[in-house]
Parts: structure tokens; sequence; C-alpha cells
């Protein structure tokens, strides 16, 4: 049987130095000002690349109207 290598607190912390998170890729919106995420529709305007993929306001009607019907849920279990 091989005699495996020694495990220490250095060599471990050697290889986890290139483990480090680095910084997002982010871009400021030249119409709106807002700072988003490369390569994803802006949450603000709902466009990219400088064309409306969705509408923002419907979506946040939605998601407001299903924030409401679920707090409306959870006081009719409470009483």
């Amino acid at each position: 049987m091989t005699v495996r290598m020694r495990h220490t607190k250095a060599h471990t912390r050697n290889r986890r130095a290139h483990h480090s998170l680095s910084n997002p890729a982010l871009t400021k919106d030249s119409k709106t000002g807002a700072v988003s995420l490369r390569h994803r529709v802006s949450p603000q305007t709902g466009e990219y690349k400088g064309k409306k993929v969705i509408e923002v306001s419907t979506k946040m009607n939605a998601k407001n109207r299903a924030r409401a019907e679920a707090a409306k849920q959870s006081t009719k279990k409470e009483k």
C-alpha cells in the first residue's frame, strides 16, 4: 500500500486561494441609469439590447396580486 501525501493546512489554503469569488459584471443602462447584470433583461424596463422583451408592469401586477392573495390566506389560517 502506498503512503498517502500529507494533508496540511498550508496545502489546502494554497489550493483554495483560487476559489475566491470575483465581483459581478454590472452595466449601467444608458436610458434609466439603472445598474443590472450583463446579458440579462433589465428588471426596471424589461428591455434587452434596446428591445422590449417583457412587459414589466403586467408582471409586477401579477406578482403583487399573488402576494396579496398569500397574505389573505395566511390571515385566514391564523383565525
